[in-house]
């Protein structure tokens, strides 16, 4: 067992959590708020220490970790006649992992989150947050990180921060030469339960080539299907969209089967499977998920893709050992 420990608030379903236990972290504690990823997370790892409670009734006065991670829920903050300092982030969830690290005092600190944080607010939310995290004695550094490029078949970006103590010198890891594509990632997949189109929905999405969207679709059906959307301008070519096979996946969303996310088989007129939703997530078949299906598909879509967790917490491990030298 690994002597690097880490505490994690917003801890989901697990995939961040397992990444870094893969990455040979010790998870001690586990802050979770939502009754199906608490019984996810109890029945794959009955040894993990879950708290089932809001991290705002939380006292973490006393815990000691390595590591303190979350992906925290992005809120907006205000920001008229502010000081930008920790009280005024008083009310987002931000604050209580700030606190959860102030209290802490972990060697690194990680968060993650959306990549759109670095945009919000014309970069106004994230200055407030490396400000925040500065004022505690961590000197910070953040990537926004695709999965694809850590043996992930899924483009999916995510915003990483790292603090570091001084004297700790942290690296983001390299990525990898080549991108898996969905028959990487679904070959011997289990059967599982899945959602069901509707009969309208499966008639014009079986009209709809691997790789195509509703530029595929005739012309009389494209304005039927897409309503007031085909007027529109853009951010529309995720509507009635097929996958290929040989690509990696789009980012999954929190549900197989939204009209403007549209994330249909390669070959099968039908969404992902639940199992195939986790695959593409590359957590392991082992990791089951409990809840209802709309549940079970929730918590895999929020949940850091494993493999890149496994692969930001291996930098983790090399910084706690001492294997980054810093040239500054």
């Amino acid at each position: 067992m690994s002597s690097h420990t880490v505490i994690e608030t917003f801890a989901g379903a697990g995939g961040l959590a397992l990444g870094l236990e893969e990455a040979g972290l010790h998870t001690t504690l586990l802050i979770e708020n939502d009754s199906d990823c608490v019984a996810t997370l109890r029945l794959n790892r009955p040894d993990w220490n879950v708290i089932s409670e809001d991290i705002q009734s939380v006292d973490l006065a006393g815990y000691k970790a390595d590591v303190v991670s979350g992906g925290f829920p992005c809120q907006a903050f205000s920001h008229a006649g502010k000081k930008l300092g920790f009280e005024d982030t008083r009310g987002t969830m931000f604050f209580e992992y700030a606190r959860c690290v102030k209290e802490v005092k972990p060697k690194i600190c990680l968060a993650e989150n959306v990549e759109g944080l670095v945009r919000h607010d014309k970069g106004r939310t994230l200055r407030t947050i490396l400000r925040v995290l500065e004022s505690f004695g961590y000197i910070l550094q953040y990537e926004v990180l695709n999965a694809i490029n850590y043996s992930v078949p899924q483009k999916r970006k995510r915003l990483f921060i790292v603090g570091t103590r001084d004297g700790i010198h942290f690296g983001f890891p390299p990525t990898c030469m080549y991108a898996l594509t969905l028959r990487d990632a679904l070959q011997g997949v289990p059967q599982s339960e899945g959602a069901k189109y509707s009969k309208k929905k499966k008639d014009v999405l079986s009209l709809v080539p691997p790789g195509g969207s509703w530029v595929d679709l005739p012309p009389e059906v494209q304005k039927e299907y897409m309503g007031k959307s085909y007027y529109s301008g853009g951010g529309r070519r995720g509507m009635a969209r097929r996958l290929s096979w040989d690509e990696p996946c789009l980012t999954l969303t929190t549900s197989p089967f939204q009209k403007f996310t549209e994330r249909c088989h390669p070959s099968e007129t039908r969404p992902f499977t639940v199992r195939e939703y986790a695959r593409i997530q590359t957590f392991p078949d082992s990791w089951k998920f409990v809840g209802s299906l709309g549940s079970r598909y929730r918590q895999i879509g929020n949940a850091v893709p494993v493999r890149l967790a496994r692969a930001v917490g291996e930098s983790i491990v090399k910084s706690l050992e001492g294997k980054y030298v810093s040239f500054f």
